[in-house]
């Protein structure tokens, strides 16, 4: 809707809208909710309504994937990969995104053009060949790092995106003032570029940790028995005790948690940091 001065202002949108908005909601949520509720019913139960709601609510499903030993391996691995990749990920993506933000040199167009193609390039094209650098060249198969490192080299990409422009809408004049005063490029980096692009940080980290929390092809490729992650955790439990429907539900839901409580609780940020990068 055009106003009188020429601006234009949008409505909050009709039914239509929202009826949509309801639908894509209750196909996202839907398995979620399921899978929780299931979690707290009986197998008998599950057997006769499998729609229903528990009745009684069963407690035991879940105590007992808390008191598996393999469920607290499999979540420390998740954890340290998640974390070493998050790290790697965010820190090599601000220290590449500065130079192509901040610099004027040649050839930095056709660089990024690299980070932006580095979108189109799947993991699984390069599964093969990573399987064999990591395992016989570096021998860090059935290790975190094996892991971690490919995953983080993957998220760059998208990293390098997200923080380009977010470090391009900086203002100079702080930089300029700092060299002025006599500091060096690396202290403006550290000192007053990073603490600024933390918004942009935050975005790309969270994004770097769920996906590599959900990664499932390359950990299935190399590891092995103990260091084995969640994902991996819930398919060797379906199949281990695929006549036990609760319990796998309940396993799948507690292996959901700690990504989609960190995504709920920083979402607010991520969508500043992405703001922050469109403005850019």
């Amino acid at each position: 809707m055009t106003t009188g001065t020429g601006t234009q202002r949008f409505g909050g949108g009709g039914p239509l809208v929202y009826g949509l908005a309801a639908i894509v909601a209750a196909l996202t949520l839907g398995p979620v909710v399921y899978g929780a509720l299931g979690g707290f019913r009986s197998n008998e139960q599950l057997a006769r309504d499998p729609a229903g709601l528990p009745d009684p609510w069963v407690g035991t499903n879940y105590e007992n994937v808390f008191s598996n030993s393999g469920f607290w391996t499999y979540a420390l691995n998740s954890t340290a990969i998640a974390v070493i990749t998050t790290v790697v990920t965010v820190l090599c993506g601000v220290m590449a995104a500065y130079p192509l933000a901040r610099y004027r040199f040649r050839f930095r167009e056709p660089l990024f053009m690299v980070f932006v193609l580095g979108l189109l390039f799947p993991l699984a094209v390069a599964i093969i060949p990573l399987f064999i650098l990591i395992t016989r060249n570096l021998q860090l198969g059935n290790t975190w790092w094996g892991v971690a490192l490919p995953q983080a080299a993957f998220a760059l990409p998208m990293t390098v995106v997200i923080l380009r422009p977010f470090l391009m809408a900086l203002p100079k004049e702080l930089e300029e003032a700092a060299l002025i005063d006599g500091a060096s490029r690396v202290s403006v980096f550290w000192r007053i570029v990073l603490p600024l692009s933390v918004p942009g940080m935050i975005t790309v980290g969270v994004l770097a940790f769920v996906a590599s929390w959900n990664s499932y092809l390359l950990p299935l490729l190399l590891l092995r028995d103990e260091m084995r992650t969640l994902p991996l955790g819930v398919a060797d439990y379906s199949t281990e005790f695929s006549a036990d429907t609760a319990g796998v539900l309940a396993f799948t839901t507690i292996a959901m948690i700690p990504a989609l409580i960190l995504f709920l609780a920083l979402q607010g940020r991520i969508v500043n940091g992405l703001q922050g990068a469109v403005k850019g």
